[in-house]
């Protein structure tokens, strides 16, 4: 026993001897408890065995070496065994000793001891006096850590309806350090872990309950501000564990509104000069509620939610404003950092002194001391100094969880109930004479802790994310002179006060990261803003005070910043607004930016001189009236092609590609998706550099670096679009404005170059993705001028990377041959266009939803060129094309219209097409007979189906399709009436109105009375037509009722075109509807025949003159038929229609008059 109890803690000063196993001492320790087991027959004096205890105890809180988690376990196992519950200084050391292992060496107990462990401390609770109980709940806290699942069995205990947790944590507990014990043990059991089930709803519940009762409850004056702090931020953990690990939606609006009523109440807790008393509930509504500031000198006798706090201290004149002490600074005041401080208009702000991060020391120096000033610091001694230090530091810690209560409060609420309460939380333009209410830009103004200040920046771009519906209704672009404010208006303004904090924010922040988060919350801010709803100015804002930021010392503001003029060139691209700012010569707005700026960006002209000069630009390209080059493109291309210049700070240390001669990596990311950014939003502005962009997408392609090779190549490919997009055929550009299709040098030089080594060797896949996208892109006028060997190695290329293993790299090449395939010069080689087919229906089959989906569309295509070159080209390409073939994509495209609807979809389209390119030849051929019969019914019951509207409009054009092949035996075939039934049915009761419009079209397409059938099929046509008609207003979707005049024009057109084709034996049906209806449908149809020059959904124009010969035709028709009939029903249909005809024409006479 002697040589055991030698072993102690090392002596203070002398280093410790290496043990010759990590555990050994923790073994020893065990031994020793072992050995004070009570032994029968030799019973020792209880007072020693005590003594000994609480010095091994002692010695084991002292131990810094670390063991194995399994003797830790055991060890405490043990010691709590030796232990009995009627001696309670043990029971406490004991307790001590479990907080203090299991928090010092990180040690997860395994279930057996955790159970007995488990069991001892509610035992204890339940026996032992009350001065044990904070240091037992200490050790329950850090047991139930991370093991709440494991601790089902002892939750009735613990959280139950008369819970030890539920009873020490009650708001009546005059105990808060007992309170706090009890509040961090219950935030503890609320952790969730990873694959393991949560805690039940019931006791989540009482949780939840208990940690907004907490932070509900205001201090009392006897109670320490350091523990209540503390027992804030536990219950504050205690609601972010339940949202984030529960995954707890908050759907009731009183939880919801209660919630955030205590986190904005502690989000300010402790602020310098603020005092705020919440509500116990915020209510969702448009306008502010409770945020009313009231003057100092207020009469108490009026009600106020906010006070203000006298200072303590004698206040030194000038360091706050007569009024404003240390408040948000009063409605005269320009900015939140008080008058005297920054007199700051945003729209000179390139112009202050602080534009530049360099010059901005003597600033940043007096907005840290103000920040800093506390009434508190003159008066105390160093000692009283240090206490308040603390005290400060756990403020911040309570505002900082929350603000990160608040995060995930965000992601649990619904965005639409949310922005319910947005003018709790974000700045209001302060009316005249009243004060700026207190939201979250209150924090990032005025917190005196960085970390804070960005924590609340963090909640406000969460909130901003996703923001673009709510914000969309804003506007104040018009002068509202009314007795109200709309919410438009009052959106705006919202929008103006937060453009106007933020850029303030920025100006005032000392500290990189919370500058960072500055930055992207503008970025945030600016992605979601409708800003052509707007008056203009805001953007020139953001834009000139950002500049100086790129060559900050910290490459991550460098990285956001350009995020930020990403996010500007993006939004609603393009705006007058930023094309202005694009055109501005490059020393705009960096006036009193530093020396460094301006000879970074004049350096920038070497790429320019060192790139080739072939296919000169334009000399006066569209959208680019300036004769220096854009400011931004010229940045995004130095930072990407220029070696770096100087170091620009420590954090550049954690980019590897330091080492390398080029800026760090992110930062030539950025600069990358900027100017593909810059490309799409404004390329009339880019394509002056159209060359000098491709070289340096060409440059990035060349690289080491995979994710710089894959900005490169989307780069390329946004160069690619924008040429497409300007060859359109609606495209508004003029052709002289265009870049000149000697476009081929450009895409001559990425062949040349690193585009087909990245197809074909590239271990990314989403680099080989990229790229193959990026081929995709080529203008078809430039691939025809390409030399032949190049247009054989695109089509190679990409025909190989459709048996690629990787899904995404089969899904492109498939899109890319859909894209091929449409090349006037390819689809005419029978060959390519079946290679291209084979290609095609292998990746149909692919086991990936997203492949088979693009080669769903690469089908439908590839069947749109097969109909082309039958027009154009004749018998002579459907005799060289392989009927096996035909045979393999009808087979194929019907299997594929019984896949998801993103697959179906595009397949009805190709068994539109199949059906209408065969031959009477196929059709004859017994093997093609059970798959025509197949892919018809296929498409008959998919426009019958309740699939997605895209799903059934497309099969509804496929039949119309289908009725434009004369070898089809439309209207023998028993098929038909199912397709007539199905098609009569969509164009009485389909939803989507578009839908509706399809199938009318299709009933018009057969060109002869024979195709509709017999008298009974005709008939029932007609009747489903003219009842259509007469529902072409009935929708429960208001969005529909902008289709109604396009369906009621394409239906009374298939109704004249029936009328065209009817037989006598039909007459009498069609009578009896006139009789039935002939107001309603007369109307109709006057309406359709003076709607004049209207484009209907095929595209086509129809003007009144066409229609008016129509409804003669049928007249016509109908007149013939009649005269051969006996009896007085001959002339009735006839005269009807004459009767609409000179009913038209005397009103066309009444309006010419």
């Amino acid at each position: 026993r002697d040589r055991v109890t030698m072993v102690g803690p090392v002596p203070a000063g002398r280093p410790p001897l290496p043990e010759p196993e990590p555990c050994g001492s923790f073994r020893r320790y065990l031994a020793r408890l072992g050995a004070l087991r009570p032994q029968p027959g030799a019973e020792r004096p209880d007072g020693d065995r005590r003594t000994e205890l609480h010095l091994l105890f002692d010695q084991l809180i002292s131990e810094s070496c670390g063991p194995a988690p399994a003797d830790v376990c055991a060890l405490l196992a043990q010691a709590c065994q030796l232990v009995h519950l009627d001696q309670e200084h043990l029971v406490s050391k004991v307790c001590q000793l479990i907080h203090h292992l299991l928090n010092r060496f990180q040690v997860m107990v395994d279930e057996q001891n955790l159970n007995f462990l488990l069991s001892y401390c509610i035992s204890a609770l339940k026996q032992c006096s009350s001065w044990t109980h904070v240091e037992i709940l200490q050790a329950l806290a850090a047991l139930v850590y991370n093991n709440g699942p494991k601790c089902q069995k002892y939750l009735p205990d613990l959280l139950g309806k008369t819970g030890l947790l539920l009873q020490f944590s009650d708001s009546a507990q005059p105990d808060v350090e007992l309170r706090r014990a009890a509040v961090r043990s219950m935030a503890n059991l609320c952790l969730s872990v990873p694959g393991q089930p949560y805690l039940d709803e019931s006791y989540r519940s009482v949780c939840f309950q208990t940690f907004l009762s907490v932070l509900q409850s205001s201090k009392t004056s006897d109670v320490d501000d350091i523990t209540f702090c503390m027992l804030l931020q536990n219950a504050l953990k205690g609601i972010q564990s339940l949202l984030n690990g529960g995954k707890m939606k908050l759907m009731q609006t009183d939880q919801i509104g209660s919630l955030l009523a205590v986190l904005k109440k502690c989000m300010f807790h402790g602020l310098p000069g603020l005092s705020i008393e919440m509500p116990t509930a915020l209510y969702p509504a448009p306008l502010p509620q409770y945020d009313k500031r009231s003057p100092v000198k207020q009469e108490q006798s009026e009600p106020a939610t906010f006070k203000q706090k006298k200072s303590k201290g004698k206040q030194k004149k000038g360091e706050f404003g007569e009024e404003g002490k240390e408040g948000l600074g009063d409605a005269g005041n320009e900015s939140v950092l008080g008058a005297d401080m920054l007199k700051l208009h945003l729209g000179d702000v390139q112009n202050s002194p602080c534009s530049d991060p360099r010059t901005r020391d003597h600033l940043s120096s007096h907005y840290t001391s103000w920040k800093r000033i506390s009434s508190s610091e003159s008066e105390y001694s160093d000692a009283e100094g240090g206490i308040q230090s603390k005290m400060r530091s756990y403020q911040a810690n309570v505002r900082q969880g929350a603000l990160a209560c608040f995060l995930s409060a965000i992601k649990s609420i619904e965005k639409r109930v949310l922005y319910g309460y947005w003018s709790a939380f974000v700045p209001d333009a302060p009316g005249i004479g009243s004060p700026q209410s207190v939201s979250l830009m209150t924090i990032a103004l005025k917190d005196p802790s960085p970390k804070t200040r960005a924590c609340a920046l963090q909640v406000l771009s969460a909130i901003l994310e996703g923001s673009k519906q709510f914000l969309s209704v804003a506007e104040d672009a018009n002068d509202h002179k009314r007795a109200f404010t709309p919410f438009s208006v009052t959106i705006a303004s919202s929008i103006r006060e937060l453009h106007r904090c933020l850029l303030l924010a920025l100006v005032a922040e000392s500290s990189s990261q919370t500058l960072t988060q500055i930055v992207k919350c503008l970025a945030n801010l600016v992605s979601n803003v409708p800003y052509s709803r707007l008056k203009p100015g805001l953007l020139t804002r953001v834009w000139n005070q950002i500049k100086p930021y790129i060559c900050h010392k910290d490459v991550n503001v460098r990285v956001s910043s350009l995020t930020l003029l990403g996010a500007i060139v993006s939004v609603q691209a393009p705006l007058p607004e930023v094309q202005l700012l694009l055109q501005q010569p490059s020393s705009s707005g960096l006036n009193n930016s530093g020396s460094a700026t301006p000879h970074r960006f004049n350096s920038s002209e070497q790429w320019r001189k060192a790139l080739p000069s072939e296919g000169e630009p334009p000399d006066n390209p569209a959208g680019c009236t300036s004769s220096e080059p854009c400011w931004l493109l010229r940045l995004c291309v130095s930072i990407i092609v220029l070696p770096r210049e100087d170091s620009y700070s420590d954090s550049d240390a954690n980019f590897p590609s330091f080492s390398s001669v080029y800026e760090p990596c992110p930062l030539r990311l950025e600069s990358l998706q900027v100017l593909a950014l810059l490309v799409k939003g404004y390329f009339p502005m880019a394509q002056s550099y159209f060359l000098e962009l491709g070289e340096v997408a060409c440059r990035c392609m060349e690289e080491m670096d995979p994710s710089i090779q894959l900005h490169g190549a989307k780069l390329l490919e946004e160069l690619g679009t924008g040429v497409l997009q300007q060859y359109k055929p609606d495209s508004a550009v003029a052709p002289d404005q265009r870049v000149p299709v000697s476009v081929v040098t450009f895409w001559t030089m990425m062949l040349n170059g690193p585009l087909p080594g990245t197809l074909q060797n590239s271990p990314h896949a989403t680099l080989q993705t990229s790229a193959c996208d990026a081929l995709s892109s080529i203008l078809p006028e430039a691939f025809s001028s390409l030399q032949n060997d190049q247009q054989i190695l695109c089509v190679t290329l990409l025909l190989g990377l459709n048996h690629s293993e990787n899904p995404l790299v089969k899904a492109a090449a498939a899109r890319a041959l859909g894209v091929y395939i449409l090349f006037s010069c390819l689809r005419q080689d029978v060959m390519f266009v079946a290679d291209t087919a084979n290609a095609i229906l292998n990746s149909l089959h692919d086991k990936s939803p997203n492949v088979r989906a693009k080669a769903a569309w690469s089908l439908g295509n590839l069947t749109d060129t097969l109909i082309i070159n039958m027009e154009t080209m004749g018998q002579s390409f459907q005799e060289e094309f392989s009927d096996l073939l035909l045979l393999k994509m009808l087979r194929s495209a019907t299997e594929a219209s019984k896949d998801r609807d993103k697959v179906k979809s595009n397949a009805v389209r190709a068994l539109g097409n199949v059906l209408h390119f065969l031959q009477p030849y196929h059709i004859a051929n017994p093997r093609f007979r059970e798959a025509i019969e197949e892919s018809l019914q296929a498409l008959i019951s998919t426009v019958q189906s309740e699939a997605t509207m895209k799903v059934r409009w497309n099969a509804c054009y496929a039949l119309g399709n289908v009725f434009k092949n004369p070898a089809l035996p439309l209207g023998e075939a028993p098929w038909t009436t199912q397709a007539y039934s199905a098609l009569s049915s969509v164009v009485k009761s389909c939803k989507n109105f578009k839908v509706r419009i399809k199938s009318a079209m299709a009933l018009s397409i057969p060109s002869k009375r024979e195709c509709y059938g017999s008298t009974e099929q005709f008939c029932q046509i007609w009747s489903a037509l003219v009842i259509a008609l007469q529902k072409s207003e009935d929708t429960e979707d208001f969005l529909e009722f902008k289709y109604s005049a396009s369906l009621r024009t394409q239906i009374c057109q298939a109704l004249l075109h029936l009328l065209s084709l009817a037989r006598s034996t039909d007459l009498p049906v069609i009578w009896e509807t006139i009789t039935e209806n002939g107001d309603a449908i007369k109307s109709y149809v006057l309406q359709y025949l003076k709607s004049g020059v209207e484009e209907n959904e095929a595209g086509m124009h129809t003007d009144s003159y066409e229609r008016e010969r129509v409804l003669k035709g049928a007249i016509e028709h109908l007149g013939g038929i009649e005269k051969q009939l006996e009896g007085k029903a001959r002339v009735r249909v006839s005269a009807y229609l004459e009767d609409v005809l000179t009913n038209h024409a005397n009103a066309t006479e009444l309006t010419e008059a």
